[in-house]
């Protein structure tokens, strides 16, 4: 355990939580500490502190340790930000963190080994390989939905692929922000790895800095303005954004299933999550009787009043409240729920029906216990109305008929699929996240987090042995050492004849 870092006074810290705002830090620690937090991990990094495999698992476990301690902590944090419960905080942030460190301990050593691949004759006395070397001095942005988990789990990434890391918490969560910053140094190495309070406005400032690699959790707006800057010095990024996810409800499924599933994935959290279902795209057979269910499902989740409930959060902070309540008052009819608290930021969870495609609540983001519920004839209407929308992080789909799925995976594009639950494919290891096109680009979870860490260099080992063979390539140039060349260096097609027999 290291020695205890220089913390900001708890006075200080306070009078910073009660002045932030949607997009301003708690405390201004960027410029001057950036900096040179920034080269001390340049330092740290050039001079291979984190390339022994020893290194990276001790600061693996040590994360692990962290979260083990200090779970109390982490679990009143978001009480405090967002009004999480206990049950929510620990399933979808801290075992989830867990469970990716664990993993990559667990297979640290079969990653950082070369990848041989295939070779031609010309090189089949040579070594031919792919080693994953790591980027540098990376900076991770987490975001409020899920703070923990979306600033831990990657960088679990860039700690197994050896890389220097910078993270900066979301200041939407300004209690768990700090719990980050405070026990973040007492576990991992001083000089590599380092938090920042540093908010959305200051980015484009901390971009200018070059780092080596920016990882960023947010909005497509935030998101456009860190690839811009990131851009203007080459910096690679990788962009997690949100976006609207469809949830096709066919007729023919288990409506009560469905709807306790669709509720579930909506509602907790307050509705404040990158993979809920944004929208229900529901054959209009069975509209009135999933209606009824997702009522039937909030008074067994939340009961009569969920205000009571301590199992339902609030909104992070008066900014998203207000904009989601705007959007509810301005779309479709409630059907569920709809009562609004401002002075406890409480929205009740809430179904819309009789929403059209150009309601406000259809043409922007949002991040709140809404679901609104729209209809179309077949999935044919179903494909073609995602498909006019820019494509989305998840889609979700509910039926009896793999056909249906079928027909959606590969007739839709997004960041990831799946077919009779929600949101459960971002929480497995051995899957990619994230998105394309206006929902992201890049991907992390277990072995994707590690080479979006890492730069695959393509290496070719030789020695000097036969140049008898090789001197063909040289000049004066001949006719039959160019066919000599030609069949040496061309790969043979070793499935073709079996696929002519077949």
């Amino acid at each position: 355990m290291n020695s205890p870092p220089q913390s900001p006074s708890p006075a200080r810290w306070f009078k910073a939580l009660r002045r932030t705002r949607l997009g301003e830090p708690c405390l201004r620690t960027y410029p001057l500490e950036c900096v040179d937090l920034l080269k001390r991990a340049r330092v740290a990094f050039q001079a291979g502190r984190t390339l022994k495999e020893s290194f990276r698992l001790a600061q693996l476990e040590a994360l692990v340790q962290m979260l083990q301690d200090n779970e109390c902590d982490f679990v009143d944090a978001l009480g405090r930000d967002l009004h999480k419960p206990r049950f929510e905080t620990i399933l979808s942030e801290l075992i989830l963190v867990k469970n990716e460190a664990l993993h990559a301990i667990n297979n640290l050593k079969k990653w950082m080994q070369p990848q041989h691949v295939e070779r031609n004759l010309f090189t089949t006395l040579d070594e031919c390989l792919m080693v994953s070397e790591p980027l540098g001095v990376v900076f991770i942005k987490g975001s409020w939905f899920n703070p923990v988990h979306m600033c831990l789990v990657p960088l679990i990434g860039a700690i197994a692929a050896g890389n220097c890391a910078i993270i900066s918490p979301s200041m939407c969560t300004p209690h768990t922000a700090e719990c980050l910053h405070r026990l973040t140094p007492f576990y991992l190495d001083n000089e590599c790895f380092h938090v920042v309070l540093a908010g959305i406005n200051d980015l484009p400032e901390v971009m200018e800095l070059k780092f080596d690699h920016v990882f960023f959790t947010g909005n497509k707006e935030e998101g456009t303005k860190i690839a811009q800057a990131a851009a203007r010095s080459l910096t690679s990024v990788t962009l997690v954004l949100s976006g609207k996810n469809p949830c096709y409800v066919d007729q023919y499924c288990e409506i009560k299933t469905a709807a306790q599933r669709i509720a579930w994935a909506r509602f907790q959290n307050a509705g404040q999550s990158m993979v809920a279902p944004d929208y229900i795209l529901c054959h209009e057979g069975v509209k009135a009787q999933l209606v009824q269910a997702l009522k039937g499902c909030l008074m067994h989740f939340y009961g009569s009043d969920p205000r009571e409930s301590r199992s339902y959060g609030r909104m992070v902070n008066a900014e998203i409240f207000s904009h989601t309540r705007d959007l509810l008052s301005r779309s479709g009819k409630i059907a569920v729920g709809g009562q609004v608290i401002e002075t406890e930021k409480y929205i009740a969870p809430t179904v819309l029906t009789e929403v059209g495609e150009n309601d406000p609540i259809m043409q922007q983001e949002f991040y709140g216990p809404v679901l609104p519920l729209l209809t179309v004839k077949d999935i044919d209407e179903a494909i073609a109305f995602i498909n006019k929308q820019e494509k989305p992080l998840c889609v979700y789909a509910y039926a009896n008929s793999p056909k249906v799925f079928s027909r959606l995976m590969s007739e839709t594009s997004s960041g990831s699929f799946c077919a009779n639950d929600c949101a459960l494919q971002s929480l497995m290891v051995a899957l990619p996240f994230g998105g394309v096109g206006a929902s992201g680009t890049g991907a992390y979870h277990g072995r994707h987090s590690f080479d979006t860490f890492s730069h695959r260099k393509s290496c070719l080992l030789r020695g000097t042995r036969f140049e008898c063979v090789t001197y063909l390539r040289y000049p004066p140039y001949e006719d039959r050492n160019l066919s000599l060349m030609t069949w040496a260096s061309t790969l043979s097609q070793k499935s073709q004849g079996w696929c002519q027999i077949l």
